[in-house]
């Protein structure tokens, strides 16, 4: 960064997914930045190529040795890395392609980091998975709140891995300012993530007994947070969430789903089998946060960029109101499905127990 405080040279990774081609593209028309390299191991889809004018695009893995060179020809200045991935790709590799992508991509990028001498700044994207989820946990997480048990989750170790790695980083250079933020689960009008698509099932499959706190944070709000972190100098550690909660049940009601209540030792069943359940990822990470829910404290944020994202509710319903995947029940029909499956139930309890009396008889 120059005395006046202009970027030369920004380097974004994962930019063939919604995050990093945004922020890319919102970086490339900052009058603030020089140029921006995009990187990422697959092509972008032609749905964010129009985001991705003016940006440099090169298809690269983390782990190849040619980032290291990158880094030092094109003299990068600041690095956001935020191609982290949340779940495992459908196909060959699953679990463990995911974790060599987030754990080793990430500690190769910063090796590479370590070798440039210019470097300025380094923005990473972690999420409020790094706290774990189980019932010894506190009603609120604060930044300095460490994880009581570890993560079952793979995606929480990968975070908890990253973060970890990005630590050691500084020590080795202090000198860069290093900025990691813990996103609460991303929605929004054009959001697809694992968790969007698990809302958007007609028919969801919830944790029997359990309602759990949820917090979200609106897809413009985290690109406003991120985009600022790479052009500003905030660093530190930073809940990004928005303020208030939703709990599950009056989040399926606000996205006019019906809930299915299933006993936790066959979720954590379906767990074991990515997509297993309704066609989502359903994994331990997911299940996890249904039982437990998770809920964080963002006034450091706010105090440091001087921004409030919009409320978790507020986040919510624009996921609800822009989702592209049809019309959505409207509450009268979900109380009216609600009544007839809980007449079922009871039909069902009837039939038993008559069944029983007559064995019995």
């Amino acid at each position: 960064m120059s005395a006046e405080g202009a970027l030369g040279v920004v380097l974004v990774t994962g930019v063939a997914h919604y995050l990093g081609a945004h922020l890319a593209g919102v970086l490339a028309g900052d009058r603030r930045v020089g140029r921006v390299l995009g990187i990422d191991s697959l092509a972008p889809p032609e749905d964010l190529r129009a985001v991705l004018g003016g940006v440099e695009v090169r298809r690269l893995d983390l782990r190849d040795p040619a980032m290291t060179s990158l880094m030092v020809d094109e003299e990068v200045e600041v690095v956001a890395h935020v191609g982290v991935a949340t779940t495992p790709e459908p196909g060959p590799g699953g679990r463990q392609a995911m974790k060599e992508h987030n754990v080793i991509g990430t500690m190769k990028l910063l090796a590479a980091c370590q070798q440039a001498p210019g470097l300025r700044g380094l923005v990473v994207r972690s999420s409020t998975a790094a706290y774990g989820a189980s019932f010894r946990d506190p009603a609120v997480f604060t930044e300095d709140t460490e994880p009581l048990e570890l993560p079952r989750g793979g995606f929480a170790r990968d975070v908890l891995d990253i973060e970890g790695y990005v630590r050691g980083f500084h020590r080795r250079r202090p000198e860069p300012r290093i900025t990691v933020l813990r996103f609460a689960p991303f929605v929004g009008s054009y959001t697809e993530t694992s968790l969007t698509r698990y809302f958007a099932q007609p028919v969801v499959p919830t944790v029997l007994g359990r309602d759990p706190r949820l917090q979200f944070v609106h897809i413009k709000d985290g690109l406003d947070v991120l985009h600022r972190s790479v052009v500003e100098s905030h660093p530190g550690t930073f809940n990004v969430a928005g303020r208030g909660v939703l709990s599950l049940s009056q989040a399926l009601r606000r996205a006019g789903r019906i809930a299915a209540p299933v006993a936790e030792q066959g979720l954590d069943l379906a767990a074991a089998v990515p997509q297993s359940v309704g066609g989502s990822e359903f994994t331990r990470d997911r299940l996890d946060l249904l039982v437990h829910g998770r809920v964080v404290d963002t006034r450091r944020l706010i105090q440091e960029f001087g921004l409030t994202p919009r409320s978790t509710a507020v986040a919510f319903d624009d996921f609800v109101r822009h989702h592209r995947r049809g019309a959505l029940l409207r509450p009268d029909k979900v109380r009216a499905a609600e009544k007839l499956l809980l007449e079922r139930v009871r039909r069902a309890r009837s039939l038993i127990q008559d069944w029983g009396r007559i064995l019995d008889g």
